[in-house]
């Protein structure tokens, strides 16, 4: 019996490709691993390797209405040589940057299935080696476009990601982990071959015309991405497998139609009450439910059936019409409301109504201790000092359903706040705190992120954080015609506008520049002219919630922290002599904080951060360590406990762990014969220092105080 050997069946099947991007080689490995899966190839960019697989199922999953795809990215610690911490010593849940990853790659991908296409698909990138020069994020990105591009699976691509960096005013295309931390532009592009489909980005108030210019830089880029890409679908690409469409049947929609006329739909949905629209709709679709009771097969596709009534009817009379569902123009905002301290106690909050989105952030401040530890694939982040989290209930949407914690749009959605707000925040060396601010939806139509960054903003001003400047966000809309020429693009959209448009523009930043981008679609693309547009409208629509909303709220930030939230003395003592403070097993720093009631947090480089809400017993904490950490010297005064009597003088304890002696001459003005004559154990009493006697010891005396 002959054997075919690994390498003999690897080299019928193995194809290797590569290309120079931004000066390191991607390659590509088709055929070498996981040959089960409908599309792998094992990607490395430098050093970084990811293996990036598209998987199908045979048939749709009944009763949806909906494409199921599921995107993960799944980070190795070993990739870094890193074994998980923990007990289980395993990979546990998604991180967070996982998650935002697996939402960046969904996004512009979603869109390029077909939109009656309803088999699960599953595209999973596992990070195997990390490289700091080469970011995994961006090769899982482009590896999930070959490999559905190269599958059988239904797609209309390829697609291509770049990322671009901002170092001292210059572009950086593809940054290396350094860069994309400590840069001012964090820039994320997807596109096909002749529009961008999705835009990314964290930006230090980045000027909306440099932002234009990075945005299609990377659009360029993508297309080197794309011939690429081709290159290697023309070579080993399969055909695409034929599957069962969802579509409604146009007779089912022209029967709807007889019944529920295009003129009773416009009606039904023309109002700003979403609950009034909702209601309408019910009426609606039990008519249609009456009408239909006996076709089983149109009953089971009634609602999506309604739900593309809706859609179409929305999109004529805003595209045809000009005529927005809530009654508003093209550019207007709906009614805008701002408040703060509206929550007794805690350390800020505010709150923040756009029509029916309402927001309420408070935020939290607490020792630089609390700061959250990150166990990621990046070694240089290991802590993060600024945490915003986003929690949207059920309630906020009339709808009842258990909380179940925060899924993949909470965390979403809580990051692009945090990333909004983060250019603006104060140093740890001006604003020595860990920062929280957790942002409640209480109503929810339309743009609630966008929402939360507005509340946050005035949030931390409320609570003294001293920010750099204001904050705001808004988001716009897209509906598009049968032409790239014929499209409107609607400020601060609401919900309905979101579910049945085309695009969510969100931007956010201050008065001098953008500081996060987030672009949603569902189409296959957008034209420079509406990116252009929309970035030109979100600044406008930012302007006005600034100027006219929230700084007349609050126009700056509080002088001071508040009443209930922790006070922080900071000071900076030789790094030689933390270990005189923490003393030995931590017996001197506990002893500190018993007999305060303060946190004391000390850096590597000798900051000393004294954190309480009692003033004298903070002052009382600072001078415990300046005095521990001070040379002695020849007629300081301090105060000190006996703690033990000799017969030739007394000991006293001045500070936690440090001990002075008293010589009994040096006890009274006049001679004594006995220590015990004028002092007692737990006397506390002033002293001046004379320096070091022979044995080394600190000497005191009471009789010269007042001399001194």
């Amino acid at each position: 019996m002959e054997y075919m050997t690994f390498s003999e069946k690897k080299d019928k099947s193995y194809k290797a490709y590569s290309m120079e991007l931004a000066g390191r080689t991607l390659a590509v490995d088709i055929g070498r691993v996981a040959a089960q899966a409908n599309g792998a190839a094992l990607m490395h960019y430098g050093d970084t390797t990811v293996l990036c697989t598209a998987t199908a199922s045979d048939k749709p999953r009944d009763g949806i209405d909906f494409f199921p795809l599921s995107v993960e990215y799944e980070e190795k610690l070993y990739s870094v040589g890193k074994i998980p911490g923990g007990f289980n010593k395993r990979e546990g849940k998604a991180s967070e940057n996982a998650i935002l990853t697996s939402r960046v790659i969904d996004r512009p991908m979603r869109p390029l299935f077909p939109k009656d296409y309803r088999n699960d698909v599953t595209l999973n990138n596992m990070v195997m080696s990390v490289d700091p020069e080469c970011r995994p994020e961006l090769v899982a990105m482009i590896g999930s476009a070959i490999v559905t591009s190269i599958s059988d699976i239904p797609f209309d691509g390829p697609c291509a990601t770049t990322q671009m960096g901002l170092i001292d005013g210059e572009f950086v295309v593809n940054p290396n982990q350094e860069q994309w931390k400590n840069g001012d532009l964090q820039l994320t592009v997807a596109s096909t071959s002749q529009k961008v489909i999705m835009i990314e980005a964290g930006a230090n108030e980045v000027p909306e015309n440099k932002m234009i210019e990075a945005i299609y830089k990377c659009h360029e880029i993508n297309q080197t991405i794309i011939a690429f890409i081709n290159q290697i679908v023309a070579e080993v690409g399969k055909a695409k497998h034929e599957y069962t469409s969802c579509a409604i049947p146009e007779e089912m929609f022209a029967k709807i139609k007889e019944i529920v006329p295009p003129e009773e739909m416009e009606v039904a949905v023309f109002t700003d009450e979403k609950q009034v629209r909702e209601e309408n709709i019910r009426k609606i679709t039990e008519k249609l439910e009456e009408a239909f009771a006996d076709n089983e097969e149109w009953l089971a596709i009634l609602g999506e059936a309604i739900y593309q009534y809706q859609k179409k009817t929305v999109r004529k009379m805003i595209l045809k019409d000009h005529k927005r569902p809530d009654g508003r123009a093209i550019t207007q905002i709906r009614p805008l409301a701002a408040e703060t301290d509206i929550i007794p106690r805690v350390h800020g909050s505010a709150m923040f109504t756009r029509g029916q989105t309402q927001i309420c952030t408070i935020t939290t401040l607490a020792p630089l201790s609390e700061v959250q530890k990150i166990d990621g694939l990046d070694e240089n982040e290991t802590a993060k000092r600024y945490m915003h989290h986003y929690n949207f209930p059920s309630y906020s949407v009339g709808e009842t359903k258990p909380s179940r914690g925060p899924g993949r749009r909470e965390i979403g959605h809580g990051a692009l706040a945090e990333k909004a707000l983060v250019p603006v925040l104060p140093s740890e060396e001006e604003f020595p705190y860990a920062i929280r601010t957790v942002s409640e939806t209480f109503e929810s139509n339309g743009s609630t992120s966008q929402g939360s960054i507005c509340a946050s903003t005035m949030s931390l001003m409320a609570a003294g954080v001293p920010i750099k400047k204001p904050v705001a966000g808004i988001s716009c809309g897209l509906v598009t015609g049968d032409t790239d020429d014929d499209y409107i693009v609607l400020t601060d959209i609401q919900g309905l506008e979101d579910f049945f448009g085309d695009m969510d523009f969100k931007v956010a930043g201050t008065k001098d520049g953008i500081t996060a981008i987030q672009m949603d679609i569902k189409i296959h693309g957008l034209t420079r002219p509406i990116v252009e547009e929309a970035i030109a409208k979100t600044r406008d629509a930012r302007m006005y919630i600034l100027n006219e909303i929230m700084l007349p709220c609050i126009s700056q930030p509080r002088p001071t922290v508040g009443e209930y939230a922790p006070k922080i003395i900071q000071t900076k003592i030789d790094p030689e002599k933390i270990g005189d403070v923490v003393g030995q097993r931590g017996k001197t720093i506990n002893t500190i904080i018993e007999q305060t009631g303060v946190k004391i947090d000390i850096s590597d480089d000798g900051f000393v951060s004294i954190c309480g809400t009692d003033q004298k017993m903070m002052d009382k904490a600072c001078e415990m360590i300046k005095i521990i950490t001070t040379d002695f010297e020849a007629g300081q005064v301090f105060k000190g406990k006996v703690v033990s009597i000799k017969e030739f003088g007394a000991f006293l304890e001045f500070a936690p762990g440090k001990e002075g002696m008293v010589h009994i001459s040096k006890i009274a003005k006049e001679r004594i014969n006995h220590v015990e004559d004028v002092l007692t154990l737990g006397d506390v009493v002033t002293v001046v220092c004379l320096g070091r006697d022979k044995m080394g010891r600190i000497s005191f005396s009471m009789k010269d105080v007042a001399q001194q």
